[in-house]
């Protein structure tokens, strides 16, 4: 069994175990993001070589056409789906870690839908808004969301998980009913550019979407690794928490707004993906045990590869017909909820 890195400051005042095999695992998540960026650049339509996407990337002479569609198309597109990926795979971390639920993800439990009605009532029915309202709107709409779930499942005994889940799928469908409400009876042009953006593909996304994502990225990273402490204590349950000094009300909120904020942009950005947040975090678990900060990075690795690889292939596999990244990730989600599901029956009773 390999040792684990002990990091201290100068001062002693902080130190942190670091596993060595997550720490690969991790490596080799870096690994495989940068193979993927490499591929996306590669294939498509108009192939290019490695060699070719490099002398672009370097900006040396090489074909205008190639040129074009790596940074005006490509490019930006395997950043935003790997930074989406990013963004629902620390969401659905946070919301499973806080809950102690397996199975919450921000799509299963209504957080997506909630930022997705508000971006398709800002499109159908306020289009003169503009693009940068989409994400207040969006984590006004999940927010709102988030918090009708977590009362209505808030019983007498506390949060149930699998009341807090079935809530949630409730919720979801109320929802959903009334985003179709607005794509019916709305213009239908301004139902139609909504409707593309609901598939969850991000075949559309340029530089903007870059900037945009990158800095809510940016933004919460820092704030959810300084909240894994407080965190990795509410993960032992309510009492234990309460015992090591966390304000545990104050933290469970404050940890949901992160939850809904993550996914928010997220969804602002490219439209819903489903299970992504379910799946990333589970995958981590089967890779490597570690601590809750290593844990969000990794899972944070694997949603971005999770959405870039499922991406790639909607785009490749049956050229020209290109399917949308959030169908793919269904297929790949549907069959571990069933199986999470039978998992947590066979464990408790609902």
């Amino acid at each position: 069994m390999k040792p684990d890195l002990i990091v201290r400051t100068p001062n002693q005042k902080l130190a942190l175990r670091l596993p060595v095999r997550a720490l690969w695992v991790l490596f080799g998540m870096m690994i495989a993001l940068l193979f993927i960026i490499g591929l996306s650049l590669m294939l498509g339509s108009y192939p290019l070589s490695a060699s070719q996407v490099l002398d672009i990337l370097w900006q040396r002479p090489a074909d205008e056409t190639g040129t074009t569609i790596v940074w005006e198309f490509r490019f930006p597109r395997v950043l935003v789906s790997i930074m989406v990926g990013v963004l629902l795979g620390l969401s659905g971390a946070t919301l499973q870690n806080i809950t102690r639920n397996p199975l919450a993800d921000p799509s299963l439990v209504g957080v997506s839908q909630g930022a997705g009605f508000a971006v398709v009532a800002l499109t159908v029915l306020m289009p003169e808004l503009g693009y940068y309202y989409r994400p207040l709107y969006a984590f006004g709409g999940a927010l709102v969301v988030a918090f009708v779930i977590q009362w209505i499942s808030a019983g007498r005994t506390g949060s149930s998980t699998m009341r807090f889940i079935l809530t949630g799928v409730g919720v979801a469908a109320f929802i959903s009913a009334g985003t179709s409400a607005l794509l019916t009876y709305g213009d239908i042009n301004r139902a139609t550019a909504a409707l593309g953006w609901l598939a969850g593909s991000v075949h559309a996304s340029n530089w903007q979407d870059v900037w945009l994502t990158s800095a809510c990225l940016f933004a919460l990273l820092p704030i959810l690794m300084w909240a894994s402490r407080p965190m990795a204590a509410m993960r032992m349950g309510p009492e234990t928490a309460t015992g090591l000094g966390v304000n545990v009300s104050i933290a469970r909120w404050g940890l949901i707004m992160l939850s809904v904020a993550l996914a928010a942009f997220a969804v602002a950005a490219v439209g819903p993906l489903g299970f992504v947040g379910l799946v990333a975090p589970h995958v981590t678990r089967r890779l490597t045990h570690s601590g809750v900060g290593v844990h969000l990075l990794i899972t944070a690795a694997v949603g971005g590869l999770l959405v870039a690889v499922a991406d790639l292939f909607g785009r490749t596999a049956f050229a020209p017909v290109q399917i949308p990244a959030g169908l793919v990730t269904a297929i790949i989600g549907v069959p571990l909820f069933v199986w999470l599901i039978m998992r947590q029956q066979a464990r408790t009773e609902l």
